[in-house]
């Protein structure tokens, strides 16, 4: 039980303002805290690390295969043969790379407003703003050009889909093997665009519980060695390890449907969570093969 409380910590779950409330301000309005508040958490990330045997954290630049944390793992079966157990997403990329390479800033600080955003372009007419407040939170909604990244979370535990990483496990099973399957999204408000609802549906496929239609035309995904993520972890190590997936092009996806699935879903999600600094700490990544 207390590996299942210490690992639901990386969703920590912000209360959502009233549906009905309208945001003061967009995000690109707040403050971003300075590069040295960013510098401070990394040098306190490799200062708590620092010889205690961390295994390689996440997220990362996918398109820089170098890394030199030598704590190995098996990796985690694929995820055809593991059972779907969460998903959830963070506003902008955790990860960078492919076509989210553009730095949405720094952040309160926290993890929300930073990461990295879909680097293309889009039309005016999907920039259209939309009408009601989409997932909203304490930390703000979701508007049409943001990047969402989602995770699909699979387990090699007997277990069904549901709310956090505490899904993922069971009282037979304290450490099953991860996996991420990992999607990029930009959000437009154009209802021939992709559906959040469809991209993230889900059933029972013979003994394993499956995601039915994650993107297999967003280029091949990036396979790597890492961790659990989250700003939780800005400046600890995460002492879990991940099988990571993640596809280097992006998918748009209509933001009413996102609202409709955050409105109700067997995982209790119902905002955008913060992101984790990208790790940068070579002594902290492992190599990409």
């Amino acid at each position: 039980m207390i590996f299942r409380r210490i690992l639901a910590l990386t969703f920590v779950t912000a209360i959502p303002l009233n549906a009905l409330a309208k945001d003061a301000e967009h995000h690109n309005d707040h403050p971003q805290v300075s590069d040295n508040i960013i510098a401070k958490q990394r040098a306190a990330l490799a200062k708590q690390t620092q010889g205690k045997g961390y295994g390689p954290q996440s997220p990362r630049d996918i398109d820089a295969a170098t890394g030199r944390n030598a704590i190995s793992f098996s990796e985690a079966p694929p995820y055809t043969q593991m059972n779907l157990c969460n998903i959830h997403f963070h506003k902008n990329a955790e990860h960078k790379g492919g076509e989210f390479t553009k730095y949405a800033g720094n952040g309160d600080g926290h993890g929300y407003l930073s990461g990295y955003e879909y680097s293309g372009t889009l039309s005016s007419s999907e920039l259209t703003p939309v009408q009601q407040p989409v997932c909203p939170s304490k930390h703000g909604s979701l508007y049409p050009g943001d990047t969402i990244e989602v995770h699909y979370v699979h387990s090699t535990a007997q277990v069904s889909p549901g709310p956090t990483l505490g899904a993922c496990l069971n009282e037979s099973i304290n450490n099953p093997q991860l996996r991420v399957e990992t999607q990029v999204y930009v959000l437009v408000n154009d209802k021939k665009a992709a559906s959040f609802e469809t991209l993230t549906q889900h059933a029972k496929q013979g003994a394993l519980h499956q995601a039915l239609n994650i993107p297999n035309n967003t280029g091949s995904p990036i396979q790597y060695a890492g961790s659990t993520t989250g700003p939780g972890y800005n400046e600890q190590g995460s002492p879990f390890q991940v099988s990571w997936s993640v596809r280097p092009q992006v998918v748009k996806v209509d933001i009413n449907t996102v609202g409709n699935w955050c409105k109700g879903n067997v995982f209790n999600e119902d905002h955008a969570h913060g992101v984790r600094n990208l790790v940068v700490n070579p002594d902290l990544l492992s190599n990409i093969e």
